[in-house]
C-alpha cells in the first residue's frame, strides 16, 4: 500500500485483524498510534511524494527467563518475547544501497556488494545489516537495495535485547524481500547471531536471537546449535498473580565487552581441560571426580563457572517443565536458586570498580521489596546491566516506587509476553 492508504487503513481498523494476534485486542488502539509515526518518518527521508508501496514488520524483545549464560555452551535456555518491539517501515529501491534509519541512532547505509567484514563498524548497526545480507548471500540468495525507518519500545540498555530485536526485524525484511519467506525463525535466529559474532564482534549465544524470532515462551536444548531443540510452553504471569518487572540498574555497561567474553571463555577452558570445545560434551560426574586436577590447571573462577552451567542448564529444563505441568511456586523456587547460583558461582553481577556492586544492591532491594512470595535474580548477560523480578501483584506498585525512589525514575519495565516473533505486518 501507498502512504496514505496505509495511514487510512490503520485509523479505521481495516488492518486489525493482522494486528490483533500480535498485540491482543486491549492494545490496538495505542498500537495503530505508534504506526503512524513509523510511517510519517519513512515519508520524510524516502518518499515525500507517498508514492512507494511500503511494508509494515515488527521484532519483539526478550527476556531470560532461565539459563543464564548456558546457551553457548550447548546447554538448555528458556525465554520469551515481549510486548515492547521494533517497528519498521520499508520499501525496495532500485539501487544497491541498503539505507536504514532508526530515530536516535546514527544512519546505516551499504552497499550490499561489499560483505568484507569492516573493523570500523565493529560494535556499530551496520555490521549487523552487512552481516546479515552476507550470510544471505552465501546460502544464495540475491539480496537487493531497500530502505527502512524504524522506531522502537524495546530501550537501549534495558535488558530486553534491543540488538537480538534489530538483528531479528532486519533478518525478517531480508526474508520477505528477498528470499521468498522462506526461511523459518530457527534461520533468521542463527543468521542475526551470526551477525552479531562475526561482523559486530560480540561473542553471544543463540538464546536471544531465539526468542525474537520465535515468539511467546520456549525453552531450548543448544546441545546440536545447528538444530536447536524448541519447546513452547504457555504461561500467563498475572494470571498467577504476579508482574513480570525487569528493573534497569543504570550501571554503564557499555564498557563491559571483555567481562562478557570472559564467561564463554572461562567455560571452554575447562571443556578443552577434557579434550572438549563446549561444557555440554564434558561428562559431569568426570568433571566433580577430577575437579581438583582441573582448579589446578585452570583456577577457581573458571572451575565454579563450570559448576553454575551444569546446575544452571538442568534448572532451565526444570523450570519449562514446572511452566508445562502449571507449578509456578516451583518455577519460582528454581529462580531463587539461578539467582544465587549467577552470584556465587557465574560472578555476573559484582566489578571490582567504583559502583561495581550497583545491580547487586538493585537485585536485593529487589527480593526485599517483592518479599517472601516474590522472587529476584540477575537478567541476561549481568555486571552492570540488568535484574528481573517477579513480583506480587498486590505488591506491584509498592515495588516500582521502592526501586525508582532509589535508583531513579523509569528504571522499572513491567513486560508482558508477545506470543508472535519477527512478522511481516503488511
Amino acid at each position: 500500500m501507498q502512504a496514505e492508504r496505509l495511514l487510512n487503513a490503520l485509523r479505521s481498523g481495516e488492518l486489525d485483524e493482522r494486528l490483533r494476534p500480535v498485540y491482543g485486542a486491549a492494545a490496538l488502539a495505542k498500537t495503530r498510534g505508534r504506526f503512524e509515526p513509523v510511517i510519517e518518518g519513512f515519508c520524510r527521508l524516502f518518499d515525500p511524494e507517498r508514492t512507494r508501496e511500503l511494508y509494515l514488520f515488527s521484532a519483539p524483545g526478550r527476556t531470560e527467563l532461565g539459563g543464564n549464560h548456558t546457551d553457548h555452551q550447548g546447554g538448555w535456555g528458556l525465554a520469551g518475547s515481549v510486548n515492547m518491539d521494533t517497528l519498521a517501515c520499508v520499501a525496495r529501491n532500485d539501487e544497491p544501497i541498503i539505507r536504514v534509519h532508526s530515530k536516535g541512532h546514527d544512519p546505516v547505509v551499504l552497499d550490499v556488494s561489499d560483505r568484507a567484514i569492516r573493523e570500523d563498524e565493529r560494535s556499530c548497526s551496520s555490521a549487523l545489516v552487512r552481516g546479515i545480507a552476507a550470510k544471505l548471500d552465501e546460502r544464495g540468495y540475491t539480496v537487493g537495495g531497500f530502505d527502512a525507518y524504524t522506531e522502537t519500545s524495546v530501550l537501549r540498555g534495558s535488558g530486553l535485547s534491543s540488538s537480538a530485536a534489530f538483528e531479528v526485524l532486519t533478518g525478517t525484511i531480508m526474508n520477505c524481500l528477498f528470499c521468498g519467506g522462506e526461511l523459518g525463525s530457527t534461520e533468521l535466529a542463527k543468521i542475526g547471531q551470526f551477525a552479531e559474532n562475526v561482523y559486530y564482534g560480540k561473542p553471544c549465544g543463540l538464546l536471544d536471537q531465539m526468542a525474537c524470532a520465535t515468539g511467546g515462551v520456549i525453552a531450548i536444548d543448544f546441545a546440536d546449535p545447528a538444530n536447536p531443540d524448541v519447546r513452547r510452553c504457555a504461561v500467563d504471569f498475572e494470571r498467577e498473580g504476579y508482574a513480570l518487572v525487569v528493573i534497569d540498574s543504570g550501571a554503564n555497561h557499555s564498557d563491559l565487552d571483555d567481562a562478557y567474553a570472559a564467561i564463554p571463555r572461562e567455560m571452554g577452558q575447562v571443556a578443552r581441560f577434557f579434550g572438549a570445545e563446549r561444557l555440554h560434551d564434558v561428562d559431569e560426574e568426570r568433571f566433580l571426580r577430577e575437579r581438583d586436577k582441573v582448579l589446578a590447571a585452570c583456577g577457581e573462577r573458571p572451575v565454579l563457572r563450570a559448576e553454575h552451567f551444569f546446575a544452571e542448564t538442568r534448572r532451565a529444563l526444570e523450570q519449562y517443565e514446572a511452566l508445562s505441568r502449571g507449578e509456578f511456586q516451583r518455577f519460582l523456587d528454581l529462580v531463587r536458586e539461578s539467582g544465587t547460583s549467577s552470584e556465587e558461582k557465574l560472578q555476573n553481577v559484582a566489578l571490582d570498580r567504583p559502583d561495581g556492586d550497583r545491580l547487586l544492591r538493585v537485585i536485593e532491594k529487589a527480593r526485599a521489596l517483592a518479599g517472601e512470595r516474590g522472587a529476584a535474580r540477575v537478567h541476561g548477560g549481568g555486571f552492570a546491566g540488568t535484574a528481573q523480578a517477579y513480583v506480587p501483584l498486590d505488591k506491584l506498585n509498592a515495588f516500582v516506587e521502592g526501586m525508582e525512589a532509589e535508583f531513579g525514575r523509569g528504571r522499572c519495565h513491567i513486560v508482558q509476553i508477545r506470543n508472535v516473533g519477527g512478522v511481516q505486518l503488511l
